[in-house]
């Protein structure tokens, strides 16, 4: 088959999947918005037989806070999509993690030019917007969620088929009418690409932190975070006796309220871009304890991809999200702790991370937990041999 995969935001396994489908013989080009800022996976051509790697937005500055701009920004990166499908004419097309604007304008093309595509599913855009209307975080919010939803709903129905991340997704597609076309295939991580290094190694020493206590986030913040909770948990650590230094890769909104938050509460913070994938184990292994944030109104239609990658780094985990994520249930499976997003849960979270801190062995033993978790949930044969028959049945039936 000859298969365009665009993955907004370029994120690791969805750029391993591309490349083994290419090594099943198949023509594969694998598309990402270079506009949109955040912790990328290898995207690298490689030598891969029959991979290409193309961007949209190359000339296109996103303003994440200013709603009707990006509106109008994010159409825009749907007709750049729309162009890139007419160019490349393939057999079938999968898209995932597109804004509502950008899909929209994709699936249209999509529809009028008669090929097939898979949406895979990995937010549920309209139901995350009318938690944060509720909660007051914007007050065109409520509106954007009615009008995202009709837009999410549509292109879903015109969808060939879709592939969800959880069983939870399944409510949402019913409701729409959907829900006879979807499959249930979890997120994974690349364990050929993250794999465990020592805690002392080049990136910890050029950024002073070895033999420095780590608590670590990496990964980008937005809505479905609370970031002042990752400074008030290293505050909360203090007031326990625990001095720790913060660690957060970031790049976004979130760096600035870091920052003040930090110096208001005296917390020690090394806060830091986004790093270069190839540098991501050794990040990743900088942390003696790594962050997991989700709020509680996104945890059900939301799986921090963040998990699986601190899994496959083999370190143990704090989850400060939803008990009934699919995150928190493997961070529990691999013997880590979940505790709620809520400031009245930061002692008993600060408390387990301090006994971590203060016993190697078990620090030790959860990472290896986590590691082995890793290699037992995330195996890339299976997932890519799902991926593929569900492309080439609708390759097929679009033919």
């Amino acid at each position: 088959m000859r298969i365009l995969v665009h993955d907004y935001s370029g994120h690791p396994f969805q750029a391993q999947l591309s490349r083994e489908l290419a090594h099943r013989g198949h023509d594969v080009v694998h598309s990402t918005c270079s506009a949109y800022v955040s912790g990328k996976g290898n995207l690298a051509e490689g030598a891969v037989v029959g991979l290409r790697f193309v961007t949209i937005g190359d000339r296109i500055v996103l303003d994440k806070d200013a709603y009707v701009r990006r509106l109008f920004q994010e159409t825009r990166l749907g007709l750049e999509l729309a162009q890139q499908v007419r160019r490349e004419k393939p057999d079938v097309a999968m898209l995932a993690n597109l804004p509502i604007p950008a899909l929209v304008v994709a699936a249209s093309v999509l529809k009028s030019l008669r090929i097939p595509w898979v949406l895979w599913h990995q937010d549920i855009t309209a139901v995350a917007l009318k938690s944060f209307a509720l909660a007051g975080v914007a007050r065109l919010m409520g509106v954007a969620a009615r009008v995202f939803e009709r837009g999410e709903r549509w292109s879903a129905r015109r969808a060939s088929a879709i592939v969800v991340i959880a069983d939870s997704f399944l409510r949402v597609h019913r409701e729409w009418g959907t829900a006879d076309k979807v499959t249930v295939v979890p997120n994974w991580a690349p364990l050929d690409e993250i794999s465990p290094v020592a805690r002392a190694n080049a990136w910890s020493r050029e950024h002073g932190l070895t033999g420095v206590r780590t608590v670590l986030y990496s990964g980008t913040i937005g809505l479905k975070h609370n970031p002042v909770l990752l400074v008030r948990l290293a505050e909360t650590l203090r007031e326990q006796g625990e001095r720790v230094r913060l660690v957060v890769v970031n790049d976004g909104p979130a760096v600035p309220v870091l920052k003040e938050a930090a110096a208001v509460r005296g917390v020690d913070l090394t806060l830091l871009p986004f790093q270069p994938y190839d540098r991501l184990p050794e990040v990743l292994g900088t942390g003696d304890v790594l962050v997991v944030l989700l709020t509680a109104d996104a945890g059900e239609f939301s799986v921090p991809s963040k998990t699986l990658s601190y899994l496959c780094a083999g370190r143990p985990v704090l989850g400060l999200m939803p008990a009934d994520n699919l995150a928190a249930e493997l961070l529990r499976q691999a013997g880590s702790a979940v505790f709620a997003p809520e400031e009245s849960s930061l002692a008993d979270a600060a408390t387990w991370i301090r006994d971590v801190l203060n016993d190697p062995v078990r620090a030790e033993r959860l990472g290896k937990e986590s590691r082995a978790l890793a290699e037992r949930e995330f195996a890339l044969e299976g997932c890519a041999s799902r991926f593929e028959d569900i492309l080439r049945a609708v390759s097929r039936a679009g033919a």
